[in-house]
C-alpha cells in the first residue's frame, strides 16, 4: 500500500498544466490523508503523519531567475519540503516548460535526478515527457513538458462523472501506459486525479512518473499493486464523482463513514455494470471484493487485459435536435388554416369554406362498363410501355458494353472492375529514425471507427516535427494488405486538417519495409489535405504495403503542432 503523503500540495497535483488551485493533498489507499488549502505561488505548511508542522526550507528563487541561461522561471506553482515547482519558458526553443528545483544537498536530490533520467529514457508519449535533468550550481532541476491544451482530471470531474465511453478510455489508456512503464522497471506511486491530464483530442497523459515518488521520498514493497489500486480509484471517481475512501480528496466527497467500499453502481444509478466490477477488481485491497467471482487485478498489465476483454463501449450517439427553421406543414398539423409557423406572427384561422361535394360516382350500368374499359386500357398500356422500355435499355447496354460481367463498370474510357474494400491485415507506425510515438494506438486508424485515432506527440516551433534530426523523414502509418493486391483507390480520415501528406506504395516483392526509400511508388502528390482525403488512382497499383506519409503537422495552438490519422480504407 502506498505510503501516506505528508505534504499539503503535491507536485503532481499542482505542478503542471493547470494553475495551482486550493484543493490538494493525497488520500492514501486506506482513505487516510489530509486536505489543505494553498494559494497560488505561496508556501504551504508541511505536516507529518501526526499532524505536527515539518520544517520547510524553500529555495531562494524568484520569477525571472534563469537556470542554465536558458530556462526563465515565470510562476511558482508549488513550494514545500525543500523543493519548488515552476512554470517556466525555454528561451532557446521558445516554449513553455515545467521545472522542479531541488537543492543539490537535499537528501532526495540524487534519487530525483536518477528517477528523472530513467523516466526520460522511456520516451512513451502517454506520459508527460522529461526534457532535461541537470545538476548545476548547487541545484538539481528537472525540466518537463507543459501542456496548455490539457485539463487535469480533477477539473474534469468537478463538472460531473464521466460518460461510460470516457471512463472506459480513461482506464484503458492509463492501465496500458502504466503496464508499459512497469515493464521498464518504472513505477508512479502517486497516481491521482491531479496527475492525469485529458487533452483536447480525448487522450490521457500521465505526469510525474517516478519523479513524483522521488520528490516525496515514497517507496513501497509492491509498486505494481500500488499503481493498480490507484488506477482503480481513478475509475471509481470517474464513474461516481466520489473518492472511494472515507476522506474527501481532490475536490471529491468520500464515501459515508462505516459503510466500507461499496461498488460504484451502488453509489450512483446508471453506472456501467462492467466498469463498476472492473473498479472493484482493482480496489480489492482492504477486504473489498469484486461483485462477481472474478480474480482481482494486482498489476497494471492484468488490469489492461481485463479492460481489453470487456465488450467495447461505443461513444454515445449525438442527439438529434430539429432545426428551429423546421415547421410542420398544415397537412401534418391536421387542420388547414391554423396559426402560422413557429416564431412568426400568428394569423387568425380563416373560417372554413363551404365544402363542395365531389361529383357522384358513375353508378349506372353504362358508367360501370365505361369505368372497367378505361381501367383495362390503362393497365395494358402500362404493361406494353414497360416491356418496350426494358427491351430498349437491354439492347443499349449490350450494344455499348459487350461481354460485360458482374463487378465491372464502364466509365466511358473502357471496362473497369468495381472497386471493393481490401482487408487490412496489420498496421505499424512509420518512424524510421526514432522510436514510435504511439505504436499501441495505430489500430485506432484501421478499426473502422473514425472516433479512434493515432495521434502524434506535440511539437514546438516548426511544423516539420519540430525540425528535429530524428524526424526529418516525417511519420505516418504503413498498412499491410497481407499479400500483394491491386490497389485502385484510398479513403483516409485525418485527426486534423492541414497536414502535408503523400501516399506511397512499396514494390510487390517487398517484405516489411521500414525505410522511406523502400516505398518507391507514388500514389498521390505531396500536398496539404483537409480532414478527409479520397484518391482514385488513374492506374491501379499492385502492392502489399501502403504508406500514408506525413511530412508536416498543422498548428493545434500557436507555435505548437500535432497531427494524426483517424481511419484508412484501401480499395482495389
Amino acid at each position: 500500500m502506498a505510503e501516506r503523503s505528508t505534504a499539503a500540495v503535491d507536485v503532481a497535483d499542482s505542478g503542471g498544466e493547470a494553475p495551482l488551485t486550493a484543493e490538494a493533498g493525497k488520500a492514501t489507499a486506506d482513505g487516510a490523508g489530509t486536505k489543505q488549502k494553498v494559494g497560488k505561488g505561496t508556501e504551504a505548511a508541511v505536516t507529518d503523519d501526526t499532524g505536527a508542522a515539518a520544517e520547510a526550507n524553500p529555495l531562494e528563487l524568484h520569477s525571472g531567475h534563469k537556470l542554465a541561461r536558458r530556462y526563465r522561471l515565470e510562476e511558482c506553482v508549488t513550494r514545500l519540503d525543500g523543493f519548488s515547482s515552476w512554470r517556466a519558458v525555454d528561451e532557446k526553443l521558445r516554449r513553455a516548460v515545467g521545472v522542479h528545483v531541488v537543492p543539490a544537498d537535499h537528501p532526495r536530490a540524487r534519487s530525483v535526478l536518477a528517477a528523472a533520467r530513467s523516466a526520460a529514457l522511456l520516451g512513451d508519449p502517454r506520459f508527460v515527457q522529461v526534457l532535461d535533468a541537470v545538476e548545476e550550481n548547487d541545484l538539481v532541476y528537472v525540466v518537463h513538458e507543459w501542456l496548455p491544451d490539457a485539463t487535469e482530471l480533477t477539473a474534469v470531474l468537478a463538472s460531473g462523472p464521466l460518460e461510460p465511453h470516457d471512463a472506459y478510455q480513461l482506464v484503458s489508456q492509463v492501465s496500458q501506459a502504466m503496464a508499459a512503464a512497469h515493464r521498464e522497471g518504472l513505477a508512479h506511486l502517486r497516481l491521482n486525479p491531479g496527475s492525469v491530464l485529458r487533452t483536447e483530442s480525448g487522450q490521457y497523459r500521465i505526469r510525474g512518473l517516478a519523479v513524483m515518488a522521488a520528490l516525496r521520498g515514497i517507496s513501497v514493497d509492491h509498486p505494481q499493486r500500488t499503481d493498480t489500486e490507484a488506477i482503480g480509484a481513478l475509475l471509481y471517481a470517474a464513474l461516481t464523482q466520489r473518492w472511494p475512501y472515507e476522506a474527501d480528496a481532490y475536490g471529491l466527497s468520500g464515501l459515508p463513514k462505516g459503510v466500507g467500499l461499496i461498488a460504484p453502481d451502488q453509489v450512483r444509478a446508471g453506472v456501467h455494470r462492467g466498469l463498476s466490477e472492473l473498479a472493484m477488481r482493482a480496489l480489492v485491497n482492504d477486504g473489498a471484493t469484486a461483485s462477481r467471482q472474478d480474480q482481482p487485478c494486482t498489476t497494471p498489465e492484468e488490469l489492461a487485459k481485463a479492460v481489453a476483454a470487456m465488450p467495447r463501449i461505443r461513444p454515445p450517439e449525438p442527439a438529434f435536435t430539429p432545426s428551429p427553421a423546421y415547421q410542420r406543414t398544415t397537412y401534418q398539423q391536421g387542420v388547414y388554416g391554423q396559426q402560422g409557423n413557429r416564431g412568426g406572427t400568428a394569423h387568425p384561422a380563416a373560417p372554413p369554406a363551404a365544402s363542395v361535394p365531389p361529383p357522384p360516382p358513375l353508378q349506372s350500368r353504362t358508367g360501370k362498363a365505361l369505368k372497367w374499359t378505361v381501367s383495362a386500357l390503362l393497365i395494358a398500356a402500362l404493361g406494353l410501355g414497360s416491356w418496350q422500355l426494358a427491351d430498349t435499355l437491354l439492347k443499349e447496354e449490350n450494344k455499348s458494353s459487350p461481354g460485360k460481367s458482374t463487378g465491372e463498370k464502364d466509365d466511358g474510357k473502357g471496362l473497369k472492375p468495381v472497386a471493393k474494400p481490401l482487408s487490412i491485415e496489420g498496421a505499424t507506425e512509420f518512424s524510421p529514425l526514432d522510436a514510435p510515438f504511439a505504436p499501441d494506438k495505430v489500430d485506432g486508424a484501421v478499426d473502422g471507427d473514425t472516433n479512434t485515432a493515432w495521434v502524434t506527440k506535440l511539437f514546438y516551433g516548426y511544423p516539420n516535427f519540430g525540425n528535429l534530426p530524428n524526424r526529418k523523414e516525417g511519420s505516418g502509418i504503413v498498412v499491410d494488405l497481407g499479400s500483394a493486391k491491386r490497389v485502385s483507390s484510398l479513403d483516409i480520415d485525418f485527426y486534423a486538417a492541414g497536414q502535408k501528406v503523400e501516399i506511397l506504395a512499396a514494390d510487390p516483392s517487398a517484405s516489411d519495409p521500414t525505410s522511406l526509400s523502400a516505398f518507391s511508388k507514388r500514389l498521390t502528390d505531396l500536398k496539404s489535405v483537409g480532414k478527409k482525403l479520397t484518391s482514385v488512382l488513374d492506374k491501379p497499383v499492385r502492392t502489399r504495403y501502403v504508406l500514408v506519409h506525413i511530412t508536416e503537422l498543422p498548428a493545434s495552438t500557436p507555435d505548437r503542432y500535432r497531427g494524426g490519422i483517424s481511419e484508412i480504407k484501401v480499395k482495389g
